[in-house]
Parts: C-alpha cells; sequence; structure tokens
C-alpha cells in the first residue's frame, strides 16, 4: 500500500486527478505539463490531497460534526446558523501534524526554486466536484492572495477548508444533490504572479455569453486579476475571432518606398516577411485556441510581469450548449470570505 502523499506539486498532476485534487488543481497540473510548448508559462505550486483533508476531518470529530448540523438544516435549521456552526469547528481545530509537515516542506522546496525567502502564494480552494460537466462549483470556496510565511500559508490552508461549507456552497450542494461529506476539498498553493507593472485578466475560449465557440474573449486590467473578476472595474475587452487567427498569406515582397530627409523619395528591396501585427497579442490568444483541446470550454486566467507572462484556469462554462441554441448554463459567483488576517479574497 502507497504511503499517503498529502502535497503534491503540480507537474506531477494532470486531468486525471480531479477525484485527488479537485478540478482546479488538476487543470493547473494539465497546464503545467502539456502547454510549455506553446509558450503558456504556469507558476509553480502543489496541491494538497484529498486525502489529507479526510484525514483533517478524521482526526477532530469534524465529520460527525458536519452530519449533526447538514441534519438540524433538514430539520428547519436556518442556513446561516448550521453554515456557521460548520465553518467555526473548522477554524477551531488545527492541522494534523503530518499535513502541516507536507504543507511547509513543499513551501521550502517553492522557496528554494524561486530563489525567495518565504515567497508570495495564492492559496487557491478546489473542490473535487467542482469543473464537472452538469454542475459548478465555481466561486464557492475561497481563495487568498499575496500570502507569505509558514505561519500564514497555514492559517490560510485551514480557512479554505472551512470554506467548504460558506452558506452558498451548503445551498448549491442540497439544491444539486451532492451528498457534503462525498465533496473533498484540496487546496492549491501558487507563487503569485507580478502584475503591479503590467495587466491581468481572463480569456474566456468562447463567448461567454452566447456560447459560440469561434471567438476568444479577452478582459483585462492592470494590476491583479481579482478586479476583473469580483467587478470592482470596468475592463478592457477584446473579442478575437479564432479563424482569423491563421497564419497570413505573405504576398511576393517588392520594392519599399520610403521618405528620405531631402524629401525625396528612396527605393528599397524588401525582405519576405509579415508587414505588421502585434506578436505579443498573437501569442496570448494563439495560447486560447491551444487550451481548449484540453480544457473544453473555459477561461483561463492570465498575468503579465516585466517579461513574463502565466496563467492558471478559470472554471469551465458549465453544460454549455451549441451556440445555436442560447446562453451557456449556470456559473459559480462570490461567497461572502470570513474575516482573515491573511490576505485578501478572490473567486
Amino acid at each position: 500500500m502507497e504511503p499517503t502523499r498529502r502535497a503534491v506539486p503540480f507537474n506531477e498532476l494532470s486531468r486525471s486527478d480531479i477525484g485527488r485534487v479537485g478540478g482546479k488543481n488538476a487543470s493547473l497540473g494539465e497546464m503545467t505539463n502539456r502547454l510549455g510548448a506553446a509558450g503558456i508559462r504556469v507558476p509553480p505550486g502543489f496541491a494538497t490531497t484529498a486525502e489529507a483533508y479526510e484525514e483533517f476531518l478524521a482526526g477532530h470529530g469534524l465529520r460527525h460534526a458536519v452530519e449533526e448540523q447538514i441534519g438540524r438544516l433538514h430539520g428547519g435549521a436556518p442556513l446561516d446558523e448550521v453554515g456557521a456552526a460548520i465553518r467555526s469547528s473548522f477554524l477551531a481545530q488545527p492541522l494534523p501534524q503530518p499535513l502541516r509537515d507536507a504543507i511547509l516542506t513543499a513551501y521550502e522546496r517553492l522557496a528554494e526554486e524561486s530563489g525567495r525567502e518565504a515567497p508570495e502564494v495564492a492559496v487557491r480552494s478546489s473542490a473535487t466536484a467542482e469543473d464537472l460537466p452538469e454542475a459548478s462549483f465555481a466561486g464557492q470556496q475561497e481563495t487568498y492572495l499575496n500570502v507569505r510565511g509558514p505561519e500564514a500559508l497555514l492559517e490560510a490552508c485551514r480557512r479554505c477548508y472551512a470554506s467548504l461549507f460558506t452558506d452558498r456552497a451548503i445551498d448549491y450542494r442540497e439544491r444539486m444533490g451532492f451528498d457534503h461529506l462525498a465533496v473533498a476539498l484540496s487546496v492549491g498553493v501558487q507563487l503569485m504572479v507580478r502584475s503591479d507593472l503590467a495587466g491581468a485578466g481572463v480569456a474566456f475560449t468562447l463567448d461567454p455569453e452566447s456560447g459560440f465557440p469561434e471567438v476568444i474573449v479577452v478582459s483585462a486590467a492592470w494590476g491583479l486579476g481579482e478586479t476583473v473578476v469580483s467587478g470592482q472595474v470596468d475592463p478592457d475587452e477584446y473579442t478575437v475571432f479564432k479563424p482569423g487567427m491563421k497564419d497570413p498569406s505573405l504576398g511576393r515582397r517588392g520594392p519599399r518606398l520610403h521618405l528620405r530627409g531631402s524629401g525625396q523619395l528612396r527605393r528599397r528591396q524588401t525582405a519576405r516577411g509579415r508587414s505588421g501585427g502585434d506578436a505579443r497579442e498573437r501569442r496570448r490568444t494563439n495560447g486560447g485556441v491551444t487550451m481548449p483541446g484540453r480544457f473544453e470550454s473555459r477561461g483561463p486566467k492570465g498575468g503579465r510581469g516585466r517579461d513574463d507572462r502565466s496563467r492558471t484556469p478559470h472554471p469551465p462554462l458549465t453544460a454549455s450548449e451549441p451556440w445555436r441554441h442560447g446562453p451557456v448554463g449556470p456559473g459559480g459567483g462570490r461567497s461572502a470570505p470570513p474575516d482573515s488576517p491573511v490576505g485578501c479574497c478572490a473567486p
């Protein structure tokens, strides 16, 4: 029997690991391993496993506490009381020592690889039932940004576990018929992208309103993409027609005319090549064409800081029908974040 692995690097994960690390972290693993050849750089990181979450539940009687509170909900107790009671139970218990050790060891390894002492990380929730074709749990659990240092990281991980029982998440699972204890939570820990010198945003690989599959819709703003996905800003939006991204037909190059300083025209031979185009934007949107084959219909979140561009996966557009049949199906939103000293919250 293989020993329990409580933290696994992204480069050891793939889309086949959804049951182990949730949809978001499985996609991060797939992107890390498969899309480097397309020039898409994913910030490194690691994910805690569903086994680690189950160990947390079993070690402190939390499973019984959840069952008891859900029983109260079915008996007519208010949802907000039930949710608050479950979250308080989670936050009152420390993480098991083996899980603490695994998280801190993986964080130290991330610090060594990045060459930074106690690097800033994003701590993201990834439920094992999210990003499914028939249901979307997007935005129902918490993400904490700019988390720095061992203790802040452990606290953020514990709060992510508690956020599996936000009022909105409980209500959604009740309506969709999911067993609350059959859904586990993985925590993704990922180096922050430097977007303070540039911008970030979301690229949908189909039209998110109509489901039309032949376009890429990019929403972007200066700084971190949190302002875009949370609706704090009115972002720039670009719509790219995928068939138009094919390599242009290059004409036969002849002489080029240009003005000399004297005001006279000068004729110069031109090498064969493109006459214009923004290579950087072309590479960005080409990534959007590459990704759907592996990630269905989703919007990767991207950021650029200095000369680097990085992407993380956005949940898929759940139950999207062919575009001619109308808009796509339901998605997630934001749940109210618990008060936290370790960072800000993002969907």
